[in-house]
């Protein structure tokens, strides 16, 4: 019963991990008058979401997938510093603006949820 619980919040967990990510490509692009075509989403997203996937293992954060440390802390981190990465390698900007509104906006989103959580759950 208890390994369903943690496969059932790990789920979740990732799930709001993603939405974060998807929020801050969908809401950039559309900030930037890029449009919100599926491959644009899909072309400007899979950087992050690679960093992300990153995160999770780095940190095992399915063990604990709504805490702060380490979960939450890696998951921002890997997904911006491997994202970024990627964004270089596949010849996408990353301009030094660009880099520290994706530390504030995921921070404050992959951050936020867990924290969020913490609180509703006392």
């Amino acid at each position: 019963m208890r390994s369903a619980r943690i496969a059932v919040a790990s789920a979740l967990a990732v799930l709001c991990d993603i939405c974060c990510v998807l929020v801050f490509v969908i809401i950039g692009r559309a900030s930037h008058a890029k449009g919100e075509t599926l491959g644009g989403i899909v072309s400007t997203s899979w950087p992050f979401l690679a960093g992300l996937a990153v995160g999770w293992v780095v940190s095992r954060a399915w063990r604990r997938p709504a805490a702060l440390r380490p979960a939450g802390l890696c998951a921002w981190l890997c997904t911006v510093a491997v994202g970024m990465l990627l964004r270089v390698v596949a010849g996408q900007g990353t301009a030094a603006a660009f880099i520290g509104v994706a530390l504030a906006f995921l921070g404050l989103f992959l951050l936020g949820w867990r924290l969020a959580w913490r609180l509703i759950a006392r």
